[in-house]
């Protein structure tokens, strides 16, 4: 059979191509009315106030840290909580804003922190909770938020891997102070390279759009609330109030956003059929787990964990996967604790990292697309079946 089971798919068609010509044609290529059109339908979309555009979710998680530490809500050397499996840049923006990291232990089955653990690691320094809705699993909101009420502690989300989840009715990243969001290509919508941040928070928002564009005035309101802007547009062209970064998005990124915006219930609602049928054709394989769903999930990819007879053995299924087209990867970074950028990080460990390190041993993960992908799954299972039957056992 010859198949190829990448990790993501190309989602565009004729209206994106359309929207990259029609900023061509323009000949206005940086940050723009179509940034600003995208920002409205994005935070609608949303249900939240206010939505930054920025070139990636990494930046899309430094402008939300940022703001928190330049608005005074996070002071440096603020204690943030986070769990130990994610992407990089989930915390190295706490770490380039003078925060202290510390690591939280997962849940084996969902993937995300384990709230058991999350709340004995609370101390008398910890100000906020950075929750990562990982692979597009929510987390479970309710027990978070009264973790953050009773402890007084912000909730931070990031959800760049979780676009179009939800939890009881309600999209992730509108449940903390400021939630971000990537639309990479691999991601559930595709805009080259692009992020968003959001927020119902006005001065959070006023800090953000001084931030991402080198910390200067000129891209707040006349009514900021956070600084009084002169009458006099020369001083305010070049007006510097806090320490900023160059992180704007294109136009044609914005344009692209636009079109795909319109499809990503579409995308979301196949991601979740493609996830149902795999629940499906691997529930006689016990010894092979899926993650459990919190809420509605997204299902960004398709992460398995190998239990039982299939521990172990994971070399030997990345190999088969290889040789026979199917792109493999680990579940995100596995535990972060154990990579050496680690050296350059203020942090600290709570409890054991016991099913993180499981996981960043025994675990794998696979693509999910926004179409049909029911060969593709069935390759994949075959290939399963045929590690089992070499194995000894069957499923």
């Amino acid at each position: 059979m010859d198949i190829q089971y990448s990790l993501s798919n190309d989602t565009w068609d004729n209206a994106e191509l359309a929207a990259i010509q029609k900023i061509l044609d323009s000949k206005y290529f940086t940050m723009g009315e179509y940034v600003a059109d995208y920002e409205k339908l994005f935070a609608e979309k949303f249900g939240v106030r206010y939505a930054v555009m920025s070139n990636s979710g990494s930046s899309a998680n430094l402008l939300a840290i940022s703001a928190l530490v330049y608005s005074h809500r996070l002071q440096k050397g603020d204690e943030i909580l986070v769990t130990a499996v994610s992407w990089s840049t989930t915390y190295f923006p706490l770490t380039q804003c003078g925060l202290k990291v510390r690591f939280v232990d997962i849940d084996l089955n969902t993937l995300n922190v384990d709230l058991e653990q999350l709340e004995k690691a609370v101390t008398k320094n910890t100000k906020a909770i950075l929750a990562v809705n990982l692979l597009g699993n929510p987390n479970d909101f309710d027990r978070l938020l009264e973790i953050c009420n009773k402890h007084e502690l912000l909730l931070i989300e990031d959800n760049c891997e979780s676009m179009g989840a939800e939890y009881h009715g309600k999209k992730a990243g509108g449940f903390g102070i400021l939630g971000t969001f990537s639309s990479f290509y691999s991601h559930h919508i595709c805009t080259m390279e692009g992020g968003m941040t959001i927020t119902n928070d006005e001065g959070l928002y006023h800090h953000m759009l001084a931030i991402r564009a080198h910390g200067w005035t000129r891209n707040l309101p006349q009514d900021s609330t956070i600084y009084s802007k002169m009458s006099d547009d020369f001083y305010e062209s070049f007006n510097f109030i806090m320490p900023g970064y160059n992180l704007r998005p294109l136009e044609m990124e914005a344009a692209i956003g636009i079109e795909q915006l319109k499809k990503l219930d579409g995308f979301i609602n196949q991601r979740r059929k493609n996830a149902a049928y795999l629940q499906n054709r691997l529930s006689s394989m016990p010894d092979l787990q899926l993650q459990t769903e919190i809420g509605e999930s997204s299902w960004f990819g398709f992460s398995m964990v190998l239990l039982g007879k299939l521990h172990g053995k994971r070399d030997q299924i990345i190999t088969l996967f290889r040789e026979n087209g199917i792109e493999v990867r680990p579940i995100v970074a596995g535990n972060f604790t154990r990579q050496k950028a680690l050296e350059y990080m203020d942090y600290s460990v709570a409890g054991e990292l016991t099913n993180a390190d499981y996981v960043h041993e025994n675990g794998f993960f696979v693509g999910n697309h926004s179409v049909d992908m029911k060969k593709e799954i069935e390759y994949l299972v075959g290939l399963l079946i045929q590690i089992c039957d070499a194995s000894g056992f069957s499923m």
